[in-house]
């Protein structure tokens, strides 16, 4: 089978974030956390590639050790969601029209009224900003985001004629849902997940950017942006790349996410065969 341009596209530009992050853990141009004040501003040449922060730093060591801050909040927010967020729409499709169908529900909607901004506010007001508080408020805004979608997708299958076989089978509704809703469903959850792993790297930009993400002197894209900001005039490649990173990282796991949905959807590939 073919793979779908945006599939193949998404995921080049992906990995060479992925591969950046990665590499941050062995090797980086420059030490990102020793400050040269007599390289400070420098323009991007070949020396420094992306040219150097008022601090000295080098921007493009920066930017690969951003990218693992970015990336691994972004991961175990998502990985959250999912662990949290499916078993509940889950059981509230097992149990649809019930009292504990409702309460999942109405609970998912209360989240829902709190963006994961809000909730870093109220946490970081409580335990001080960090990365790790910044991964719990993305991750509790991803529970009710992944127990919608796999409500909604266990409530078309629930009503097939093979699930009312296994019902009549004597097959528990928690073995029903583990051997055959969740197979069915897994599709839009890894098309929702690509989704959510991009918004959740947005997230962290935003929350590092207004000083509710990861501290320093852990480089972070948001922070780097928030840092740039009163320098934007006379030294543009401060926002520039750390801008250009976030814009191309989302913009490859969207692509991703459309060619994964090309695939797995099976409507969608009849329509291309």
């Amino acid at each position: 089978m073919k793979l779908p341009k945006t599939l193949v596209l998404g995921g080049a530009i992906f990995a060479v974030f992925l591969l950046a992050a990665l590499a941050s853990f062995l090797w980086t141009p420059y030490d990102v956390q020793t400050l040269t004040i007599s390289a400070k501003l420098k323009t991007p040449s070949a020396v420094f590639w992306f040219g150097t922060d008022h601090f000295g730093r080098d921007i493009f060591s920066m930017i690969m050790v951003g990218a693992r801050t970015s990336i691994a909040v972004a991961i175990v927010a998502v990985g959250i969601g999912i662990t949290l967020g499916v078993p509940l729409g889950l059981w509230a499709a097992s149990n649809h029209g019930s009292w504990l169908d409702e309460v999942i529900m109405r609970g998912n909607d209360l989240v829902f009224a709190f963006p994961s901004l809000v909730i870093a506010i109220l946490i970081t007001a409580v335990f001080g900003p960090s990365a790790l508080n910044a991964i719990i408020a993305i991750g509790i805004f991803n529970i009710p985001v992944f127990a919608r979608i796999s409500r909604g997708g266990a409530l078309s299958i629930w009503t097939l004629d093979y699930i009312l076989a296994a019902r009549v089978a004597g097959k528990s509704r928690f073995r029903i849902s583990l051997e055959h809703i969740l197979p069915n469903i897994a599709n839009l959850l890894i098309v929702q997940g690509t989704i959510q792993f991009s918004l959740g790297i947005l997230a962290e930009a935003a929350l590092s950017y207004v000083g509710l993400g990861a501290q320093p002197p852990t480089p972070s894209w948001g922070r780097m942006l928030a840092d740039s900001q009163t320098l934007i005039s006379f030294a543009p490649h401060l926002a520039l790349f750390p801008g250009m990173a976030i814009v191309l990282t989302v913009l490859g796991l969207n692509l991703m996410g459309d060619g994964l949905r090309d695939i797995l959807d099976p409507k969608i590939r009849r329509s291309r065969e």
